[in-house]
């Protein structure tokens, strides 16, 4: 499964919808986002996690998702599962965020 771009317009809507999600924060400016992007996008196609969405939020420009999770340095991933917020860490290490995806699934 790709990447799915999100903001705030449709943060909570794709929340309900998909059961199982992680969402990756970043900005635009931020090194450790940029180095972490093709890893996620690697972790996306994985068949381990098929079921779970994977969203990209852009932290400085979407408040309300940023908020929702508690967002206080980037990258920063969290997880949710039908609706609910399940963890939330700020980490640039792949192996951390596998075991995120695998506490939801």
């Amino acid at each position: 499964m790709a990447v799915l771009l999100s903001s705030d317009s449709e943060f909570k809507s794709q929340l309900e919808k998909f059961d199982k999600v992680i969402v990756k924060y970043y900005a635009g400016w931020c090194g450790s986002c940029k180095l972490f992007a093709p890893k996620y996008r690697r972790l996306s196609g994985d068949e381990r996690f098929e079921g779970v969405t994977f969203l990209d939020v852009n932290a400085e420009e979407n408040e309300l998702a940023r908020k929702m999770a508690g967002v206080d340095n980037l990258p920063f991933f969290a997880t949710f599962k039908n609706g609910e917020l399940v963890e939330a860490k700020s980490t640039s290490k792949e192996d951390q965020v596998v075991a995120m995806i695998e506490n939801i699934q």
